[in-house]
C-alpha cells in the first residue's frame, strides 16, 4: 500500500493527528495492534483527562469536543496542593487566571471514541487493525513499514504514536531518556458524602501521593501513587475496604466514601525522546514525551504536539513541497522541544521535591508552598500555566 503518511498507533495522539489532516487530500494509513472493536468502543480505563483551554480549542477545531456528552464533562474550578501534615497549602483559584475555570475533566476512553468516530468517517484514511510493525527501512525517498501479516506500507512520512514504550521509535533510530519512578499509580472513581466544590486536590503525603479530581455530582477520580508492594496490598482489597482506605488516607475530608466502578493500575515511567524526528519519521504523543501525571499535562502536551506537526506538514503540502523533508520536520522538532522540555524538566523537579521525605526536603517544600500562596503573581503564573497548558 502506498500512502502519504503512515501513523503507528490509534491512541488519542495518532487519531487526532489523522483528524488534523482532514480535507487536505493526503492519504493516511493508521496501523494498530488492537482489534477494531477495542478502538471503536474503548473500555473505561480509569483515567480522567484534565484538559486546558488550549486543548479544548484544538479539540473543538477537530470536532472532537462537540461529540462529548455534557454530563461527562466536569469543570475544574480550583486546585489545592497539600504537603504531608504541614498547615501550609497552595490554593490555585480560577479567579487567579483569566477564565471561569482552570480546565475540564473528560474520561480518556470518551476522547478516544470520539476521535475514532470522526476518523472512521474521514476520506483517505485506512485503519489497519490487528497489525504490528516488524521493521522500518527507507528506500528512494520513502519509508517502508513491514507488517506482521507480510504486507508493507510505503509512505512519504512515518509518524510513531505507539506509547511511551514505543518500538517504532527505536526502529527509527531514536533513543530516549527513560526514568522509572519505582511507583505504581492507581486510578478509580469514588462517591463521597461531602461536596468537592469542583476543587482538585493534590496531596503529597508521607509514603504516598494522593490526588482527587472532581467529577460531576458528589464523585471524584482518585489517583493514588504507591510503591509496588504497597499497591499490591491495596489492589487486593475489596471495594468496601478500598473505599474505607481512601477515606482514611484523606482523613475524612470528603466524608464517607464508596467505590464506583473498576480500579486500574499503571507503572509510573517518564520518557523524553533524544529527538522527535529522524529521516522521514516523527514522534507524537507519549512516544515523544511521556509525562509524570502530577501536573496533569501529558495529554495536553501530546495534543499540542500533533497540532504542531500537522501544521508543519500541511504548510509544506499546500506549498507543493515534500512533506517528509528534513526542513519540514526540523520545524516541528524546534517548536515541540521548546514547549515540551521546560514542562518535562519542571515536572521532574516537582516530583523530586515533593516526594523526597528527608527532613530538609520537607522544610523546603513546605516553605515553597507558603511563599507561593502568599504571592498573587506566583498564583497567577501557576493558574496561567494550568489553563494554557504551558
Amino acid at each position: 500500500m502506498n500512502v502519504d503518511i503512515a501513523i503507528i498507533g490509534a491512541g488519542p495522539a495518532g487519531l487526532c493527528f489523522a483528524r488534523s489532516l482532514a480535507s487536505s487530500g493526503l492519504s493516511v494509513a493508521i496501523v494498530e495492534r488492537q482489534p477494531r472493536a477495542a478502538i471503536a468502543a474503548p473500555a473505561f480505563d480509569g483515567r480522567e483527562i484534565a484538559l486546558t483551554h488550549a486543548s479544548r480549542a484544538i479539540l473543538e477545531r477537530l470536532g472532537v469536543w462537540q461529540r462529548f456528552d455534557p454530563a461527562e464533562v466536569s469543570e475544574l474550578r480550583d486546585a489545592r496542593v497539600l504537603d504531608g501534615d504541614a498547615d501550609a497549602t497552595l490554593l490555585v483559584r480560577s479567579a487567579d487566571g483569566r477564565s471561569g475555570q482552570l480546565g475540564w475533566l473528560v474520561p480518556n476512553h470518551l476522547i478516544r471514541q470520539a476521535a475514532h468516530d470522526l476518523v472512521a468517517g474521514q476520506p483517505d484514511v485506512n485503519l489497519l487493525t490487528e497489525r504490528s510493525v516488524l521493521g522500518v527501512t527507507r528506500d528512494s525517498g520513502r519509508v517502508v513499514v513491514s507488517l506482521d501479516d507480510g504486507s508493507c506500507l510505503h509512505a512519504r512520512l512515518l509518524v510513531a504514536a505507539d506509547s511511551r514504550f514505543s518500538q517504532v521509535r527505536r526502529m527509527l533510530g531514536i533513543g530516549a531518556r527513560s526514568f522509572d519512578h519505582g511507583m505504581s499509580m492507581l486510578v478509580c472513581r469514588v462517591a463521597h458524602a461531602l461536596p468537592h466544590g469542583h476543587v482538585a486536590l493534590e496531596w503529597f503525603d508521607y509514603g504516598h501521593t494522593l490526588a482527587l479530581l472532581p467529577l460531576n455530582g458528589e464523585r471524584s477520580s482518585v489517583v493514588l501513587t504507591l510503591r509496588p508492594q504497597a499497591m499490591r496490598e491495596v489492589e487486593a482489597m475489596d471495594d468496601a475496604a478500598f473505599a474505607a482506605d481512601m477515606q482514611r488516607r484523606l482523613r475524612d475530608r470528603l466524608g464517607a466514601m464508596t467505590t464506583v466502578g473498576t480500579r486500574h493500575v499503571y507503572p509510573l515511567v517518564s520518557v523524553y525522546a533524544d529527538r522527535f524526528v529522524s529521516a522521514r519519521g516523527a514522534l507524537v504523543g507519549d512516544a515523544a514525551v511521556g509525562m509524570h501525571p502530577v501536573t496533569a499535562h501529558g495529554f495536553n502536551l501530546g495534543l499540542q504536539g500533533q497540532a504542531k506537526l500537522a501544521d508543519a506538514v500541511l504548510q509544506a503540502h499546500r506549498a507543493g513541497r515534500d512533506i517528509g523533508a528534513d526542513e519540514v520536520l526540523a520545524r516541528y522538532q524546534r517548536a515541540h522541544h521548546a514547549a515540551a522540555w521546560p514542562m518535562y524538566a519542571g515536572t521532574r523537579l516537582v516530583t523530586r521535591m515533593f516526594t523526597n521525605e528527608r527532613p530538609v526536603a520537607r522544610m523546603l517544600r513546605g516553605a515553597t508552598l507558603k511563599i507561593a500562596n502568599r504571592l498573587p503573581p506566583v498564583r497567577r503564573a501557576i493558574a496561567a500555566h494550568l489553563t494554557q497548558g504551558g
